[in-house]
């Protein structure tokens, strides 16, 4: 079972910004162990200093999960290629290409979902939504789960939101491995 718990140098205090800083974390495929007790996708697109997934390996790290970065659709698809994933968290915000701009970006996490409904054995998928209008939320809800994701989760932004996540990695965790290390 996946606790819930905060690595000592977390500081539960310290704001964050809410993007998706690429510091910290190990590179997907690029010199990162290929496993550990559980090899995470991590995804993300944004570009702010100690956000959520910058934070979520340091806490992950103590506990034998290694957690593999993507910062763009390419990336992703390199991990998923080069690693066996066990879970996957992939923002719908990620873009395609690292020299996209924003309004560009649409196509990233889309794509890495497609890929990850086309393997022929598909990791639980934990989906992070666009900071949209309620309308685009709805239909992108809509589209993650029938893409079979797992669960659709708001992006952390505090504390408070990567407890939450945390939470949800633990219940993919019994829900799929039976409270287990996928082995």
């Amino acid at each position: 079972m996946l606790p819930v718990r905060f690595h000592p140098a977390h500081d539960p205090d310290t704001p964050s910004g809410g993007g998706c800083g690429m510091g910290g974390g190990r590179p997907g495929g690029a010199g990162g162990p290929v496993g550990g007790r559980l090899n995470l996708l991590l995804s993300c697109g944004g570009w702010q200093p100690d956000s959520w997934a910058d934070r979520l390996p340091r806490l992950l790290e103590p506990m034998g999960v290694v957690s593999h970065r993507a910062g763009t659709g390419r990336q992703a698809t390199t991990v998923l290629q080069t690693t066996p994933i066990h879970i996957a968290v992939v923002d719908l915000g990620l873009p395609l290409e690292a020299s996209e701009t924003p309004e560009q970006s649409e196509e990233g996490g889309t794509r890495v979902l497609d890929l990850l409904a086309r393997l022929s054995q598909p990791p639980p998928t934990v989906v992070v939504k666009r900071a949209r209008s309620m309308r685009d939320d709805r239909r992108e809800l809509a589209a993650a789960l029938r893409m079979g994701a797992f669960a659709v989760v708001d992006p952390p932004r505090e504390t408070s939101d990567l407890d939450l996540l945390l939470d949800v990695l633990r219940r993919v965790l019994t829900r799929h491995y039976h409270g287990r290390w996928p082995t």
